[in-house]
């Protein structure tokens, strides 16, 4: 008989680590669209979680696992009195960010929400600047903050241009555990070796299932697995900090790795190549694509793929409202991601659940000409089952341009349209909403807007004149970069 043995030679580390690793290092922001929408993109992703923080099912999880713990130079959670060590404060922050489903949002082959990551980001650069002022040093500034939010957008969304993890069971969230990582451990200071091996752990991390997202099983997981995610790649940034090894081969071991255990069924289903079987697809090299290019979510906080029938529903609200109980049918075409993520008929058990139906978040703006976060409470839909009449009305069907143009790189369309008929034979005409308000297309007309809803977030916390000293600062591009992240993170202190 034979024997059979391992070949027990240390690889180099897998090519896609080396190459975030050194993005991550190497990499000069010299795009100015970049930093004005990092700027933006920050305001808005903390006026997402303050507003959050009306939502006792929110709050419940915010604050010391240890009661009255007391951190030297804890990092602050906005809109809170709460200083936490970065790891909690990572997880508390990226909850309240994603919780109403309100902050930006990156479309491709995957899709998943970059300014999850600041969570991470802002925990652990918070942390940092008041431990290096307490040693005599300078601490970090804005800028930095800016920069490593515009890094873990772009690993997080070129990650996502090919690469299909819902293909597979997998949730989007593993792409905020590896670019929260790579950024949280280039704050801190990492060298190569540090960073590869904190990278490796992130994906050798057994990862999150989408069941929380999907019908039948829907719920508020979804609304705090992205802190999760930012608060575990902070941890994994400090292990590799303290010297923990790497795992080089993590995504390419035979058997054991992150390919032939968790990606395979991907690659089969994209018909690639066998010699190109179970491996990352990466179209384009790592710089500033994603944050001149993300969706930001202005009007509704409802899942992206719904914004645009959500818009579509608001120009027909005048037109239907009052003939509610004529209508035959509603006829919505959409694109194949919206009809296999986010169309589901029948009984919708949680908020959670509703914020994610096509369905809910066209029939609701239709009779109510609006659509908030109260939108998706249990007592406001138990008070209106004219709501789910509107549902057992819907057709769904796939228009094959939109689905194309989605995915087009010159394009990323959104599109939706929407169209009424009533008994009597009449109808309304085909609305159509192809870029919804956030996109890239329609920023000039879009910013103002964030703008006003920033203002109206922080007004939900805060008393009127430090909303005016926290507005003033943000809509100025340099005092902001050049802001101490302290001094920032103190003015979000309640």
């Amino acid at each position: 008989m034979s024997a059979t043995f391992d070949v027990n030679e240390r690889p180099d580390y897998d090519d896609v680590l080396q190459q975030i690793a050194d993005y991550v290092l190497n990499y000069r922001i010299d795009s100015d669209e970049a930093w004005n929408t990092a700027r933006n993109c920050l305001i808005d992703t903390l006026g997402c979680g303050l507003l959050a923080l009306r939502f006792p099912e929110c709050t419940k999880h915010l604050g010391p696992l240890v009661e009255g713990t007391t951190v030297p130079n804890g990092a602050r959670v906005p809109g809170t009195p709460f200083r936490l060590d970065p790891v909690k404060a990572a997880w508390d922050i990226g909850c309240i960010v994603r919780w109403l489903d309100y902050n930006d949002t990156w479309l491709a082959a995957e899709w998943g929400h970059p300014s999850d990551n600041l969570g991470a980001i802002l925990a652990v650069a918070d942390h940092l600047s008041q431990k290096r002022i307490a040693e005599g040093k300078s601490p970090l500034v804005m800028k930095d903050v800016l920069e490593a939010m515009i890094m873990a957008h772009e690993i997080q969304g070129v990650l996502a241009l090919e690469n299909s993890f819902n293909r597979v069971g997998l949730d989007h969230v593993v792409l905020v555990k590896v670019a929260s990582t790579a950024v949280a451990a280039k704050l801190m200071g990492a060298n190569r070796e540090q960073m590869l091996s904190a990278l490796s752990h992130a994906w050798v991390d057994g990862q999150a299932l989408r069941t929380y997202r999907h019908a039948p099983n829907a719920g508020s997981r979804k609304s705090w697995a992205a802190g999760d995610a930012s608060s575990r790649g902070v941890r994994l940034a400090d292990m590799a900090m303290r010297g923990e090894m790497g795992i080089p081969g993590v995504l390419t071991a035979p058997q054991w790795g992150f390919y032939d255990v968790l990606f395979s069924k991907t690659n089969k289903d994209q018909k690639l190549k066998p010699e190109d079987q179970r491996r990352f697809s990466l179209p384009q090299p790592f710089g500033s694509y994603v944050m001149e290019n993300v969706l930001f979510k202005i009007s509704f906080p409802a899942e992206f793929h719904a914004q645009t029938a959500a818009e579509a529903a608001v120009t027909l609200h005048p037109e239907v409202k009052d003939r509610l109980a004529d209508i035959d049918k509603i006829v919505i075409t959409t694109h194949e991601s919206a009809i296999r993520i986010i169309s589901k008929v029948g009984k919708l058990a949680n908020p959670a659940d509703r914020d994610h139906c096509l369905q809910y978040m066209t029939a609701v703006p239709l009779i109510f000409g609006s659509l908030t976060a109260e939108h998706y409470e249990d007592g406001f839909h138990n008070a209106h089952p004219e709501i789910d009449e509107l549902r057992d009305k819907m057709e769904v069907v796939e228009d094959e341009r939109y689905t194309r143009e989605y995915l087009e790189e010159d394009k990323r369309s959104i599109a939706n349209a929407i169209q009424v008929f009533f008994k009597d034979g009449s109808s309304t005409d085909k609305v159509a909403v192809e870029y919804p308000i956030g996109h890239r297309r329609r920023r000039e007309e879009g910013i103002p807007l964030l703008e006003d809803k920033f203002r109206a977030n922080l007004a939900t916390r805060f008393p009127a004149h430090r909303c005016d000293t926290i507005f003033e600062l943000c809509r100025d591009q340099k005092a902001l970069e050049d802001t101490p992240v302290s001094e920032f993170s103190a003015l979000f202190v309640i």
